[in-house]
């Protein structure tokens, strides 16, 4: 079994390599962004973020993990031509997150609630490859890598 420490030192390369035995790169970008980079879109995926999301799914969770889907697709990856941003952006107001910095992402698992996820994340903490933020209170997994003091941070929105 691979250890997230094995992550910290792998190259981007390897990271994209093994990402992608898990997730479709549809899965982690929006539409437009997927519609008119194609395959160089995964230079906007963060690569502690790449790093996260192969602790998550191969050594500490080991459940399948879904990010956009046929219905939901800005929970990944976000563009200023998201609906999600255009809305929170109206008249004037900034909105910034770490979806728009592809340091975020949005998780659901048919085989785990989200708060047995963020609680299983919390437990161990200490085995994450990097510090990370998890969102209290929503029924899915909110994870990303926005630079914070904590290995792992819960925050409210």
């Amino acid at each position: 079994m691979t250890r997230s420490s094995d992550y910290i030192g792998m190259e981007r390369a390897g990271l994209l390599f093994e990402v992608q035995k898990f997730f479709a790169l549809s899965e982690l970008v929006c539409p437009h962004v997927l519609q008119r980079d194609g395959d160089k879109a995964w230079r906007y995926i963060h690569t502690d973020l790449l790093r996260v999301l192969l602790w998550l799914r191969v050594e500490l969770l080991q459940v399948p993990l879904v990010c956009n889907t046929k219905t939901l697709k800005q929970r990944g990856f976000r563009c200023n031509c998201c609906e999600l941003v255009k809305s929170k952006t109206e008249k004037g107001k900034l909105y910034v997150s770490p979806h728009m910095l592809g340091m975020g992402v949005d998780l659901s698992s048919p085989d785990m609630t989200a708060a047995e996820m963020r609680e299983k994340i919390k437990e161990n903490a200490i085995f994450a490859p990097c510090n990370l933020r998890i969102e209290a209170d929503v029924n899915w997994l909110h994870i990303d890598v926005l630079p914070q003091e904590k290995r792992v941070y819960e925050f409210k929105a």
